[in-house]
């Protein structure tokens, strides 16, 4: 998720941050006391790797597969383990290397890949409400999932370290793992590693992730496909709830993106909880999509400058389009951040709506505030994924660790190097997936956005793959009726493993 994947509303460095605390597992061995213990531990580092095999039914067939769930270690130059990267793959049986493979993980920086793995593409899932109804207490039922891709293809979930169970050693300096690039090298190696170990080297490949792993995805392809020694050749990438361009996200004063790229969310979210009038989500996302491109964008690009009239004409329709008052959007300059949108829109039924999915509703402490007091979107689902992958994790596939799972923590964001060049520079991702598809003519994208989202908005999503370099007649994009977690809706599930499937198919 969040990818759960997790884009924040405060700066950009802080707020894509999310991660794990760091400790050794058992198989990290020796617990001598003293001076030596450290690079003993260091040093002793058993891998642990569990397989079941298994049955189920995916997309209409009946297989056998085998779980297999590995800890990777990752060593320095001069052999030193450094960091443990834990695996989670389905293989059908009997194993067929015509089959493709869909490496998965997803973002944060800091989020497990417990989100796609129990809530979309595993072959089992985590059952809680569809309907945008808190999850509750335990306990959450495992179920079935025959919306797994499995029938289309081989799955591996990987949790780089500081995610899920993966870690870093005792000793090893963060800034060597938790970094756009340094973070894309490691899932790298690990690909390569699965598919040296497998005999996959000719399978058909797709890459992708949800949220800041559509980031790590662009990261990746470019660490794969742009080596010039041991190239690793890619079918296709697949973006959930989409970051690439993150000046879309930030609402720095003075840069008017963040409220252009937003104003689409926006208007949808009114047109779901009855504040404004349309056909249909569609329909009202599209009348928002050309205002914020053209009179939108015009009146915010002249600032100081703009007319009365030109303003009073472009605060009606904002008003229209988004359900809020003419004097909110008066004393909010016509720029509505959109934390202070989550708090006001249904400010009238004391309510507050959800970042990661605008269905979402809750209720502060009270009623006066700017923001929120908390995203109903986020503390409405969380518990149960936790709980689903613990258990099945060491229950089902006999996972044996004191560790606990890190779906979303903190350590690798307070450590994450946001740098491409050495410098605070301007960050857009988006052209490492240009160059990868410039120079693999069969490389096809798919993208998946929710019109709920606002924490990666999919005008955003749009903007930054439609910009030059990229080409355009290798793009799919689909679009669900909820939010960032758009499988969370049962309906939406099932037609996100249909597209896909399409997609993986068409190769």
């Amino acid at each position: 998720m969040r990818g759960l994947n997790m884009i924040s509303n405060r700066r950009l460095i802080a707020h894509l941050a999310a991660a794990s605390a760091l400790a050794l597992t058992p198989q990290a061995v020796s617990a001598q006391e003293g001076e030596g213990s450290e690079a003993s531990a260091a040093e002793n580092i058993d891998p642990q790797v569990r397989s079941r095999e298994l049955t189920g039914t995916f997309g209409g067939q009946r297989m056998s597969y085998t779980a297999t769930i590995r800890e990777n270690v990752l060593e320095s130059d001069d052999g030193k383990p450094e960091a443990v990267m834990v695996t989670t793959s389905y293989v059908k049986d009997p194993r067929d290397s015509s089959r493709p493979v869909f490496f998965i993980y997803n973002g944060g920086p800091g989020s497990g890949s417990v989100w796609l793995q129990m809530g979309a593409w595993g072959p089992k899932r985590v059952a809680i409400p569809s309907d945008a109804r808190d999850d509750g207490a335990p306990p959450y039922p495992l179920v079935d999932n025959p919306d797994s891709l499995l029938d289309v293809a081989d799955l591996v979930f990987i949790d780089p370290p500081g995610t899920g169970f993966s870690y870093l050693t005792k000793g090893t300096d963060p800034e060597k793992y938790y970094g756009l690039r340094q973070d894309a090298r490691a899932v790298a190696q690990i690909i390569r590693r699965w598919i040296n170990d497998n005999g996959r080297w000719n399978s058909p490949k797709y890459l992708g992730g949800e949220s800041y792993g559509t980031s790590r995805t662009a990261m990746v392809v470019d660490e794969l496909e742009g080596s010039t020694y041991n190239d690793v050749g890619l079918n296709g990438l697949i973006l959930v709830s989409t970051i690439l361009d993150f000046a879309g996200r930030e609402p720095t004063p003075g840069n008017e993106m963040a409220y252009i790229v937003t104003l689409p969310n926006m208007a949808a979210a009114a047109y779901y909880h009855g504040k404004v009038e349309a056909p249909s989500v569609e329909a009202i996302a599209d009348e928002a999509r050309q205002f914020a491109i053209g009179p939108y964008a015009t009146a915010l690009l002249k600032g100081q400058d703009l007319p009365d009239a030109e303003r009073a004409a472009v605060r009606a329709e904002l008003a229209r389009l988004t359900g809020l008052s003419e004097t909110y959007l008066d004393n909010a300059d016509l720029r509505v951040t959109s934390q202070r949108f989550y708090k006001e829109l249904l400010r009238d039924r004391g309510l507050t709506i959800g970042r990661l999915d605008a269905r979402y509703t809750g209720r502060d402490f009270d009623n006066a505030g700017e923001t929120p007091d908390n995203d109903p979107s986020f503390y409405g689902i969380d518990a149960g994924y936790t709980a689903a992958i613990n258990q099945w994790a060491r229950e089902t596939l006999g996972f044996e660790t004191d560790r606990e799972y890190q779906s979303i923590g903190r350590e690798p964001g307070q450590h994450w190097d946001w740098s491409l060049s050495g410098r605070n520079a301007y960050l857009n991702v988006a052209p490492f997936i240009g160059k990868a598809m410039r120079e693999n003519s069969q490389l096809r994208l798919f993208n998946a956005q929710g019109w709920y989202d606002f924490a990666t908005p999919f005008f955003g999503a749009e903007y930054s793959l439609n910009r030059f370099g990229i080409p355009q007649d290798r793009l799919t994009f689909e679009y669900y009726d909820a939010g960032h977690m758009m499988y969370i809706r049962d309906e939406d599930r099932a037609k996100l493993s249909a597209d896909l499937r399409e997609f993986i198919r068409a190769r």
